[in-house]
């Protein structure tokens, strides 16, 4: 069974409901009509009502089970909009401003999420990643003792004989840019987080340079050796080493020869990359050229599950974030 068939299994275990704010857009509808056939997850489309069914009718897709709200004729408008000025009044926000968010999409499904009338949120097929990420941090805010929202992807890499099975996660590839040392523990503390909750295996964190252990001497080899031993200081359970070249990290013939001492073994799982340029040309390497399905970016760090999609994700990579939302969902504590 595939990564994301049992993501599905797992997600089946206790049904959480995800808004899907993009519904004008074609991959979305096809998505939602194959996650209802699947039943893994309750859906929930936001717009016009009229229009998503016209654009489905074309497109021959089947939605009349999937639920749909509007937020121009809702009957929660003006409760959203007075709850979303309570939340952001003190930064400025008038109730004029509320009024006219709230009719914005995914500033009304964050809402839902909000005040318990769903469990996440999947945007990003036809927004950028502030447009997700904004509102979210607005009204959501960070999850409990977390200093950072980070972005991953679960890579998912056929035939491979690194990583957990071929699986791993890549991070930060999605949000933060130029992150220091204290950044980039985050992001190594909340990705072993996250391989617990979805992959379900031990981390093997390795933070990754173009030096292992002082092959070069930079500015840049440096922020990633402070970085491994911030990790080691915050959380000594941590299985993590670096900094280390990606051959070292994952290879262990290449371990052996380059850093024979490594506790990872030339086993890493999850890759921390020094910035969001590597992180991001990294993922987009292994998802083209080894054919790797690539999940994500999936957000860690908010409050309640929320993740943001690729602009050029297909159908089924929106399927498969959804149920990645929906299990997240199930380890949320209120």
């Amino acid at each position: 069974m595939s990564f994301i068939e049992q993501i599905k299994e797992r997600a089946k275990q206790q049904i959480k409901t995800v808004v899907l704010p993009e519904a004008e857009d074609v991959r979305v509808l096809k998505a939602a009509e194959m996650i209802t056939t699947e039943n893994f997850a309750k859906v929930i489309l936001i717009g016009n009502a009229a229009k998503i069914h016209e654009y489905a009718q074309k497109e021959n897709i089947d939605i009349k089970n999937v639920q749909i709200t509007n937020p121009e004729n809702s009957n929660r408008k003006e409760e959203y909009a007075k709850a979303l000025y309570e939340l952001r009044k003190e930064k400025g926000m008038t109730m004029e401003q509320a009024n006219a968010l709230i009719l914005n999409p995914v500033y009304y499904g964050m809402m839902m999420v909000k005040l318990g009338e769903a469990d996440g949120l999947v945007s990003g097929a036809a927004h950028s990643t502030s447009d997700t990420l904004r509102p979210a941090l607005q009204i959501l805010k960070t999850a409990p003792n977390t200093k950072l929202v980070s972005a991953f992807f679960i890579m998912v890499v056929p035939n491979c004989e690194y990583g957990e099975n071929g699986t791993f996660i890549f991070a930060d590839s999605g949000l933060n840019e130029n992150p220091n040392s204290d950044a980039l523990s985050e992001i190594a503390i909340s990705s072993s987080k996250s391989f617990r909750q979805l992959i379900g295996s031990v981390p093997k964190i390795a933070m990754l340079s173009y030096s292992t252990y002082g092959s070069a001497n930079s500015e840049a080899t440096e922020k990633v050796v402070q970085a491994t031993n911030l990790v080691k200081e915050k959380d000594s359970t941590l299985l993590v080493d670096g900094e280390l070249q990606l051959d070292a990290a994952i290879v262990p013939e290449v371990a052996d020869f380059k850093a024979p001492n490594s506790p990872l073994k030339g086993e890493a799982n999850i890759l921390v990359f020094p910035d969001l340029g590597a992180g991001n040309i990294g993922y987009k390497l292994v998802q083209r050229f080894a054919k790797a399905e690539a999940y994500g970016p999936l957000c860690q760090g908010i409050a309640k599950p929320v993740n943001d999609l690729s602009r050029g994700c297909s159908y089924e990579d929106i399927v498969g974030v959804v149920a990645i939302t929906a299990v997240q969902a199930q380890n949320i504590i209120e």
